[in-house]
């Protein structure tokens, strides 16, 4: 019955599969019926989940992945007629925001809206959005939301920190946006998100009066369709200490591919081509890049006699692709260099070759070409970077998820969640069930400091820049059911 099944799918399927992300729904019975025996086709093959990296050659933060015994019991109720039983037996379904990252934004950069100019080619344009910001700041997290999930392919976002680029809508703006790049969204990527408490802080900087670049693909056939895609930034407090820089880069790059119809090439790079690597680093996060005719990927670094593995994808998938975030930083070593391998099958054995018959691919930008483009996020090494668990640290940030990485139900009883603590401007608040509430701030001796007026209904800020240092109660009442939540907080300059 669905009711025994219902569990796998929200905790393997629902994370993509809801209103507002990936179609199709799969948040209930009467959606997911109509496509049990595909499902079931799709488990069988390995399709879905769509988690391409083989976690047999590394881990990394938030697989999508489903095991043998999960599969099994999906493809025995399928077999057994997808019978619905009584649904109310069933769990509830997980709640999903609008957002993927929770509070809110300190800036969102919105491009104006756009009409796509993709007609039978590829576009690449170019949005550079000034930031306004009077005072550097350091990058948190931030989440690409596209305007239109149907016609964005990617996006690549990248600072111009002189804040002089002009945008270009030419439809051919190739280059990589801005000098300092920070990321970039494709189908399947999480927002990203950074460590911010101990052992770890880390972010990239933002300096006043940049621009950021939003550099945005739309596919052939897009034409007349519009979009309005943002990005949402989050920072640490002003003058936040202790905080790593990261960097951005894509060191391994081939651009002398030439894949003839019929054939099976592997090309490769390493960096540097020449020597090794001159510092240590601790790498953050993965992101392998190819299109259409790439069959396999392989990252890793080594020193001629030993080997440190990075990333492995055995079956590429070009429509989920994203930033892989490594569960313990990874020590490269002053000595080594980074390597890359992607093999590619230009043959009619390819399914997702974009061309019938195989016709000749090179290198290039555009969809139907092809790349060899594998980034990396990375921080300078401290001694003990190895060691520190960033699984853990970002499975309790609330930014990133509220009610834990691993918690998909609703939960009984209304809890909030206040963050960050200690706090120096904003405090962001977070009630697991809608109400209306209003706030207030006391002292440790019960005076009240701060009374906000205006109610709220599940998630607030609260601007606590000219509330003093120390020791707070909050106050969060649900005004009509007279019930009152409190927390504890720290405010510190």
């Amino acid at each position: 019955m669905y009711k025994d099944v219902a569990h796998i799918f929200h905790e393997r399927c629902t994370t993509c599969h809801h209103e507002g992300q990936h179609a199709p729904s799969m948040m209930n019975y009467s959606q997911i019926f109509p496509l049990a025996w595909s499902i079931q086709n799709d488990l069988q093959i390995g399709k879905m989940p769509p988690w391409s990296p083989d976690t047999s050659y590394s881990r990394f933060v938030s697989e999508h992945i489903i095991s043998q015994a999960e599969k099994d019991e999906i493809v025995s109720w399928v077999n057994a007629g997808a019978l619905k039983g009584d649904t109310t037996l069933a769990p509830p379904a997980p709640l999903y925001a609008q957002y993927k990252l929770n509070g809110t934004p300190d800036l969102i950069l919105k491009i104006p809206s756009f009409t796509s100019n993709a007609g039978s080619h590829d576009a690449y344009n170019c949005f550079s959005i000034p930031t306004g910001l009077t005072q550097g700041r350091i990058i948190r997290a931030y989440e690409i939301v596209p305007g239109n999930s149907l016609i964005v392919h990617h996006v690549l976002v990248g600072i111009d920190t002189n804040g002089t680029t002009p945008s270009d809508l030419s439809g051919t703006c190739y280059n990589t946006p801005g000098d300092i790049g920070i990321g970039g969204y494709a189908p399947g990527a999480p927002p990203t998100v950074f460590p911010g408490q101990a052992p770890l802080k880390a972010g990239i900087f933002l300096k006043a009066g940049s621009n950021i670049i939003l550099q945005i693909h739309y596919p052939p056939g897009t034409v007349g369709q519009t979009d309005s895609t943002q990005v949402r930034i989050y920072f640490y407090p002003l003058n936040e200490t202790g905080v790593r820089t990261v960097y951005n880069s894509v060191p391994l790059q081939n651009w002398q591919l030439y894949i003839p119809a019929n054939t099976t090439p592997t090309y490769t790079f390493q960096y540097p081509t020449n020597g090794t690597l001159p510092t240590t680093l601790s790498m953050f996060a993965t992101f392998p890049h190819s299109h259409k005719v790439c069959k396999s990927i392989v990252n890793y670094a080594y020193s001629g006699t030993d080997t440190i593995p990075l990333i492995r994808i055995n079956k590429w998938d070009f429509n989920w692709q994203g930033y892989y975030t490594f569960p313990k930083l990874v020590k490269v070593p002053a000595g080594y260099k980074l390597f890359s391998s992607h093999l590619y099958d230009n043959t009619t054995n390819n399914p997702n070759n974009p061309h019938s018959p195989p016709a000749l691919v090179i290198a290039g930008t555009g969809t139907n070409d092809e790349m060899l483009f594998d980034a990396f996020l990375f921080l300078a090494y401290q001694p003990g970077d190895e060691n520190i668990d960033v699984a853990s640290i970002l499975a309790n940030d609330p930014l990133l998820n509220p009610l834990g990485v691993n918690e998909i139900a609703a939960p009984a009883a209304n809890q909030a969640y206040v963050f960050p603590s200690p706090a120096s401007d904003k405090l962001n608040i977070y009630l697991t069930k809608k109400g209306e509430y209003k706030i207030g701030l006391l002292n440790i001796t019960g005076q009240t400091v701060l009374q906000v007026a205006s109610s709220f209904t599940d998630n607030t800020t609260l601007d606590v820049k000219n509330i003093p240092a120390g020791l707070y109660i909050l106050e969060i009442t649900d005004t009509k059911k007279n019930e009152r939540i409190t927390k504890k907080i720290m405010i510190a300059k």
